[in-house]
């Protein structure tokens, strides 16, 4: 009973913190009014999509590696450098998710300023970037205006 009570009331102090601090270093783009990067909510689901499935970096980086370079360089080069990437990429996640209530040094989210920023940690931002999105699940085309 004491440890549901502690949990429950470690639960209510973090969304309180994250309530409170859930705008903090947030921009609107004033063209769209849309919330963009640079926020603690963003930072925490940042943080379980690149835990979640920083695995899918094993094949990506195979299929890079054989684009650039040939199928025996992706068999081998590839496939170490996917589980570093991979490896990588969850610790990263993890870290986010501990640490998504407060800005880290050097994560703005403009690469070339410095500073303390909610902004990612490893680049590119997700796991699935606009390159290896090949079937459009993640990036749906959008119509041309």
């Amino acid at each position: 009973m004491k440890l549901k009570t502690l949990f429950v009331g470690i639960a209510l102090t973090i969304v309180a913190f994250a309530s409170l601090n859930l705008q903090a270093g947030s921009d609107y783009d004033s063209r769209t009014d849309v919330l963009v990067a640079g926020n603690p909510a963003r930072k925490l689901g940042r943080g379980i999509v690149n835990a979640g499935f920083g695995a899918l970096e094993v094949p990506m980086k195979i299929y890079d590696v054989n684009q650039e370079e040939g199928g025996l360089a992706a068999v081998t080069y590839g496939t170490f450098l996917g589980i570093g990437y991979c490896i990588a990429r969850e610790v990263i996640g993890i870290t986010e998710i501990i640490t998504f209530l407060m800005p880290l040094p050097g994560c703005k989210d403009d690469p070339r300023e410095s500073g303390w920023g909610y902004g990612p940690i490893l680049r590119p931002e997700w796991v699935v970037d606009e390159q290896h999105d090949i079937y459009n699940i993640i990036y749906q085309d959008l119509p041309v205006n």
